[in-house]
């Protein structure tokens, strides 16, 4: 099966929460694998140095999902799964969720924290937002200056994802393309410059 997209956090960012004199400061990123994750991780625990606890949750891959999660301290099952689950419900892949907690004296209980840790990083989903990625040809569509920026306007205006234009000796269209639609695009642009557009093809990406 050839999957077409995924959907991720749209940035890194932070949101913050206070539950019963608790702080749950939820942080998100994109991530491309483990590696990258744990990175987070460790940067969040820098981040928040006096914060008790750092729990965390994430999934990664395309388009089988790997998923872990760590109560970092809190009572088994209160904190991570309940990040976790956040991260699954919003059919969200190559995203790190860490949420620091400040105690605040007084103790939540299990559904208290449960509430609280999936809570926070609800909000910050909601507050930071997510993307599609779709898998993309890169295609560089080389022609005269003088067909540039007519050409590039139809580009969008067609809804291609125009990633970048350079002016050299001719003027150069980085281009994405379904990897579906490579024979139509093709096709299409034959037509649109009467035969005049050359394509090299860079690869596949997520964009």
């Amino acid at each position: 099966m050839t999957i077409e997209g995924y959907r991720t956090i749209a940035a890194e960012g932070t949101h913050e929460i206070e539950e019963r004199r608790s702080r749950f400061i939820a942080a998100l990123a994109p991530v491309e694998d483990e590696e990258q994750a744990r990175a987070f991780i460790a940067r969040r625990r820098r981040a928040e140095p006096n914060a008790r606890h750092h729990c965390h949750a994430f999934v990664i891959g395309v388009p089988q999902r790997e998923q872990r999660s760590s109560d970092d301290g809190e009572p088994a099952g209160t904190a991570g799964v309940p990040i976790l689950e956040v991260l699954l419900r919003a059919e969200l892949t190559a995203t790190v969720a860490v949420v620091s907690r400040y105690f605040g004296g007084i103790k939540l209980g299990a559904g208290g924290l449960v509430r609280a840790y999936g809570g926070a990083v609800a909000a910050a989903v909601e507050a930071v937002g997510t993307v599609w990625r779709r898998r993309l040809e890169l295609i560089v569509v080389t022609v005269d200056h003088a067909l540039a920026g007519k050409l590039e306007h139809d580009l969008r205006q067609s809804g291609y994802a125009v990633r970048e234009t350079s002016y050299g000796r001719d003027a150069e269209i980085e281009v994405g393309v379904p990897v579906a639609e490579r024979p139509r695009f093709e096709a299409w642009l034959a037509e649109l410059t009467a035969g005049a557009a050359r394509t090299t093809t860079l690869g596949e990406a997520w964009v």
